[in-house]
Parts: structure tokens; sequence; C-alpha cells
């Protein structure tokens, strides 16, 4: 079971921003996330969205940082990774 999180690359808000994924399970997700001050509104369904200035410390904390291919490469095979399709068929629900 590994804590992933990516390169801050994606801008909002104006910031930077990374994500953080389990390769395994979404508890282990969540726990690290509520150890690490990461709030549960950052999560959105298979990843929290972490700010750059974050990154450092979760690396810290034990997060292992990979590039944003590897990261969505990892979530695909442990099965959570929630594709665009189901995003849009749980919107019309």
């Amino acid at each position: 079971m590994t804590v992933l999180i990516d390169d801050a690359r994606w801008p909002a808000h104006g910031r930077l921003w990374a994500h953080l994924v389990s390769d395994d399970n979404l508890a282990e997700l969540h726990a690290f996330a509520a150890a690490n001050g990461i709030p549960p509104r950052a999560f959105d369904r298979d990843h929290y969205d972490v700010p750059d200035e974050a990154h450092d410390r979760l690396v810290s904390a034990g997060a292992t940082p990979v590039d944003g291919h590897e990261l969505v490469r990892r979530l695909i095979a442990s099965g959570l990774r929630v594709t665009a399709r189901e995003r849009r068929e749980g919107a019309r629900r």
C-alpha cells in the first residue's frame, strides 16, 4: 500500500494543485489525508486535491512523489480510478 503524490501542476483558485491517491485502497488514503490535515472537502471521488505548499510536507509524512503519468497508471491498476464517463453518469443521478 502506497500513497502517491504528483507534482503540483494544476492551476485553480490562484495556486497550483497536486493529486494525492492510494495505489491500494481508499481507507488508506482517507486515513493518510486526515492524519496530515487534508480536509474531507478536498476529496474528489478517487483523489485529494492538495495545494503546492503542502507537497513537501506530505512527502515528508510518507507520500511517494511520482509524475502525473505514473500516478494515473497506478491509480488505474489499483481499480480505484473513477473515469470521466463514470463522473458524467454520476452527475446525472
